[in-house]
């Protein structure tokens, strides 16, 4: 199989992992009491993975195709519109972050700020959507719970680029594509 081919199984791979984790994930009672509606976010372990072990052209494939994959099988357009927006803003952030490179900033790090942009996302479509920045008042409860997911998110994503084979070839592949 050549080069091309095998970033593309791998691609696919990736987003059909992350629509079947995000699928299971609602069934997950959430364990953030203190904040309604907050999810725990595994899903984002296979953007952690996209983000370290693809381009960003290659990664942004993956996290749309889950999105919009996710919201077909369960979702509604309100549910893909406050995705959309997390996930652009967290997904952004991301990858600016993952320039500064592995001595600035680690995965877990970059995750744990992408678990909180990807809140803030969302609640500025819901404010925008309800005509109150009163809503923004919720952020702090919903940071909180974005701190403790992107944190374990990182740890989980760090350990296994560090560990599973296959993701090891892809993740120093890029590395060594990084500019610092």
């Amino acid at each position: 199989m050549n080069k091309q081919s095998q970033k593309l199984l791998f691609i696919t791979m990736l987003a059909a992992q992350a629509v079947v984790i995000s699928f299971y994930e609602r069934f997950i009672p959430t364990p953030f009491a203190f904040a309604p509606g907050a999810k725990l976010g595994i899903a984002n372990l296979i953007t952690i993975l996209a983000i370290f072990t693809l381009k960003p052209m290659d990664s942004a494939k993956v996290i749309f195709l889950k999105l919009l994959l996710s919201t077909f099988l369960s979702g509604t357009f309100s549910t893909f519109l406050y995705g959309f927006s997390g996930t652009l803003l967290s997904f952004l952030v991301m990858l600016a972050l993952k320039t500064l490179g592995p001595k600035r900033v680690s995965v877990i790090g970059i995750s744990t700020l992408g678990g909180i942009m990807h809140n803030v996302g969302q609640l500025l479509v819901f404010a925008f959507i309800a005509r109150s920045w009163l809503v923004l008042n919720y952020l702090p409860i919903l940071s909180f719970s974005g701190i403790i997911s992107g944190f374990f998110v990182g740890l989980t994503g760090n350990y296994l680029l560090l560990k599973v084979t296959p993701l090891k070839r892809f993740h120093q592949d890029l590395l060594d594509d990084w500019t610092f």
